[in-house]
């Protein structure tokens, strides 16, 4: 899996930084083909999903009840984002603090599920986020990416390659 975390600028602002994932070979990234896959059937949601993005980037930053914690492994800080807790459109990402959030995908759950697990499209997105978030995780730790001196920005090694111990 070849990828970049990319800042996407029409969302980030003093309030947070927001990224997305850019796979080797694609010209947009997983939230934009988030947006693209629902755009149709769940326009509202989207529309609302991407105003809340620009909230949380220009104004207030990423405030822990605009998502739906623990979505993923105990520590990684996967979650969901949504349009309101009512909505059945899901947006997995994770969260760093209040500072930072980086889009994965998502798509509809159904009211007839309780958990992502029980829809193919909705694990193939999370089990996604959650190895970026490992992934992040370990660059972090071996010295290869590191937050900004104000914490507000992921610098350093962001281009993952599945092949680099080749």
């Amino acid at each position: 899996m070849n990828y970049d975390i990319i800042e996407i600028d029409e969302f980030s602002g003093k309030g947070a930084t927001v990224y997305s994932i850019l796979f080797e070979g694609d010209d947009e990234t997983l939230f934009d083909h988030f947006v693209d896959e629902n755009k149709q059937n769940h326009f509202e949601e989207v529309k609302t999903i991407v105003n809340r993005l620009e909230k949380i980037g220009k104004k207030t930053g990423a405030r822990e009840h605009f998502f739906k914690q623990a979505e993923g492994l105990p520590g990684d800080g996967v979650c969901a984002l949504y349009d309101d807790p009512e909505s059945k459109l899901r947006l997995y990402c994770i969260r760093y603090g209040s500072v930072a959030i980086l889009l994965g995908g998502g798509g509809h759950k159904p009211a007839d599920i309780r958990a992502w697990q029980e829809s193919e499209k909705l694990t193939n997105e999370a089990k996604l986020i959650i190895q970026v978030s490992k992934d992040i995780m370990q660059r972090l730790r071996d010295g290869d990416a590191k937050w900004s001196n104000d914490g507000s920005r992921l610098i350093g090694n962001l281009t993952f390659k599945n092949d680099e111990d080749e």
